[in-house]
């Protein structure tokens, strides 16, 4: 019996060994989890720091697939003690999937000190990492020379990254506490987002141009798959245009579509017409120039229901009633259960920078329907085909 009992309790010993194990196994990757989340700024800051280096363009017009790392720090101009260090900024960024690398053999010349100046110098091999592109890096290119079709993110991408974007986020536990109107970005800033784009002209240029490259990006893509949506109007309103990007591809595409852009004056004072594309000074809350059609690309997102109601109904009374009037609208639609994992994360990401922002958000397609219909709308048709975005036809 003694041998029995003594047995039953090794077994015991080692149950609990076990489920001590695996418990610590598992609080072991709770720790890693945690750490890799607060620390996803790195990357983040790596890649903009990337992107003001310049490394992809950098890597794009090396003529070769990969670049040696003593290469990419001398076209970098970078003093070679620099060399490890740029190797570790590389290293999460191949990790992420920003940049590929491979080991490649290079002459390297060595010289002992001692030697004579006029001896010459011998030549041995060397392997060392090297550096390429991947899809994400080539969105990342400055200096497009014309051989890339591919609109670049990178001021999307450094916009985003701004100390103006990041600052606010530092304060999000205490204004959650504070029963107050402004937003978070207004509370750290002491003026509103729009007021800070107009006062800070480096900023505001930045916002600007990032706007513009997305459009490029979003409809250089997929103009052909929406060429439907536009064909048989003969005027759009583009609400919030920015510079007119999205008017400008237009009218390449439909040469007999007159567009405007109604923008606040700070974003339009400077700017020339063109023969199919007019800028015009204005408030879309107070009112939006008559077209066939409005056309509001990252607009409602911005505002609140009740803002979004009144832009609407702006909208409806500035298209016909009869067929063929309409608003297009370009915005994310958060569709949890069908998106993949990656898009979902991105699309409830921009949900809370819209509310760090401005007060805005993302909306379901329930949320959307319910905005149409108190705007006096009487049907929609909704097509994802801008990966985050959807294109949304609204009808009077």
């Amino acid at each position: 019996m003694a041998a029995l009992f003594k047995g039953e309790g090794n077994n015991n010993n080692n149950n609990n060994n076990n489920n001590n194990n695996n418990n610590s196994e598992l609080l072991f990757q709770a720790q890693t989890h945690l750490y890799n989340h607060t620390l996803s700024y790195i990357s983040s800051m790596c890649l903009k720091c990337a992107i003001e280096l310049g490394i992809p363009d950098i890597i794009n017009n090396h003529g070769q697939p990969h670049i040696p790392l003593p290469q990419l720090v001398s076209s970098l101009r970078l003093p070679p003690t620099k060399t490890d260090i740029l190797r570790r900024l590389m290293r999460p960024l191949v990790h992420f999937g920003y940049f590929t690398t491979t080991k490649v053999v290079i002459n390297s010349q060595n010289k002992e000190e001692e030697e004579e100046e006029e001896e010459e110098e011998e030549e041995e091999e060397e392997e060392v990492d090297a550096y390429g592109l991947t899809s994400s890096s080539k969105l990342l290119f400055v200096n497009n020379n014309g051989n890339n079709k591919i609109p670049s993110m990178s001021t999307i991408v450094c916009l985003q990254l701004d100390q103006a974007f990041m600052t606010p986020w530092h304060s999000l536990g205490n204004w959650l506490r504070k029963d107050e109107a402004t937003t978070l970005f207004e509370s750290a800033h002491e003026m509103s987002f729009w007021e800070y784009t107009s006062k800070n002209t480096k900023f505001g240029h930045l916002f600007n141009e990032a706007m513009a490259d997305d459009s490029k990006l979003m409809l250089k893509l997929v103009i052909e798959d929406v060429k439907p949506v536009f064909e048989g109007l003969t005027s759009l309103v583009d609400v919030g245009g920015g510079t007119g990007e999205v008017c400008k591809i237009l009218t390449q595409v439909f040469p007999h579509l007159k567009c405007s852009v109604l923008e606040l004056s700070h974003v339009v004072a400077n700017l020339p017409n063109a023969q199919n594309l007019k800028f015009i000074e204005g408030d879309m809350f107070q009112a939006i120039p008559p077209a066939n059609a409005v056309l509001l690309k990252w607009i409602l997102h911005n505002w609140s229901d009740e803002e979004c109601v009144t832009i609407l109904k702006k909208c409806r009374e500035a298209i016909p009633s009869n067929e063929g009037g309409k608003v297009v609208i370009i915005d994310v639609v958060i569709n949890s259960k069908k998106d993949d994992h990656e898009v979902n994360e991105a699309k409830i990401s921009f949900d809370l920078m819209m509310m760090v922002l401005f007060n805005g958000r993302e909306r379901s397609q329930k949320e959307w329907e319910n905005l149409f219909f108190k705007a006096g709308f009487t049907r929609y048709k909704i097509t994802p085909i801008f990966g985050l975005e959807s294109l949304i036809e609204v009808f009077p």
